[in-house]
């Protein structure tokens, strides 16, 4: 079962249309990153998918049930880290956790969650007082009530320092192993890389690219750069590699070689250095990031 499904979804403000025709299957169980620039309309999207408002055409389904129709029955099974989350200035942090479990009708123990998120020796300080950081964990923090089944986390890492980070990736790798589908909203592309097993790439309203990262390599013709050090590297090697099916362009630098090539030809790479007679002495590869991919996505047309 999808744990969320948008069939077809458009959504139109008069003569502006923020989302248009778009379908989307997020797997159950998986870390969905989604993608896009500033007015592509991701955040549309997740106030469809949690009811907040409703499509111009179009249906949505989340954990198996109509978004609209069941949204209340949604939104218990759901955590929500939303974008710009406003504290409470005059309830402390650990209040605002015992009004989310109070809210859910949980048994959760607010003191773990807080300490979940690193805010436990600052539970009891009002959260008027808290940095954009430490607002930003209260918010994951209330976002995990209930172990809920979904997770929407809209920019979850604005304002937390690299540690903060760290911590919150591994929360997401935790809840993913626990059984939860995490739907994952940012424009830093590095944590999106870190923990996401598929991302999609909306531009305009429209899903322009639904694949893992190496899926969107291929897809977008993002090569591997493949560097090899030998300790000697006669003539006939490098034109062997040249002659390799998917090897874009050879590079030579004394006795070392710089091969671009699809990523699924690496090994063929060294296997055909090592059939010549090439001492490998060490290779490093590099592939494109998923920022190349984004841009590569946004600014162009790529058919996938």
């Amino acid at each position: 079962m999808a744990a969320i499904r948008l069939d077809g979804v458009t959504k139109r403000y008069g003569a502006v249309t923020a989302v248009n025709d778009l379908s989307l299957d997020v797997k159950e169980g998986e870390v969905f990153g989604f993608l896009g620039p500033n007015g592509a309309g991701k955040s549309t999207t997740i106030n469809l998918i949690l009811d907040f408002i409703r499509p111009t055409a179009g249906s949505v389904e989340v954990l198996g049930m109509d978004a609209q129709e069941e949204s209340v029955a949604v939104r218990r099974q759901t955590g929500v880290l939303p974008e710009g989350f406003s504290v409470y200035d005059r309830l402390t942090g650990l209040q605002h956790v015992e009004f989310a479990i109070e809210s859910k009708e949980a048994d959760d123990d607010p003191e773990e969650l807080l300490d979940r998120v690193g805010l436990l020796d600052d539970a009891d300080r009002k959260a008027g007082g808290y940095s954009k950081g430490m607002a930003q964990r209260l918010a994951f923090a209330m976002a995990l009530v209930g172990d809920p089944d979904l997770l929407i986390l809209d920019e979850p890492s604005t304002g937390l320092d690299p540690n903060g980070a760290r911590e919150m990736r591994e929360i997401i790798r935790n809840e993913k192993a626990r059984g939860a589908t995490i739907f994952f909203s940012s424009h830093i592309l590095g944590q999106v890389e870190a923990v996401c097993d598929r991302v999609g790439i909306l531009h305009d309203g429209e899903l322009v690219a639904e694949d893992s990262i190496e899926g969107l390599r291929r897809n977008a013709g993002g090569d591997t750069t493949l560097t090899v050090e030998t300790s000697s590297l006669p003539p006939n090697a490098v034109e062997d590699v040249r002659d390799v099916d998917g090897v874009t362009g050879v590079t030579r630098d004394g006795d070392i070689l710089i091969v671009t090539c699809e990523a699924s030809v690496k090994t063929t790479v060294i296997a055909t250095l090592e059939n010549a007679g090439v001492d490998i002495e060490d290779f490093e590869t590099e592939e494109a990031s998923l920022e190349d991919l984004f841009v590569t996505y946004t600014e162009t047309e790529v058919t996938a």
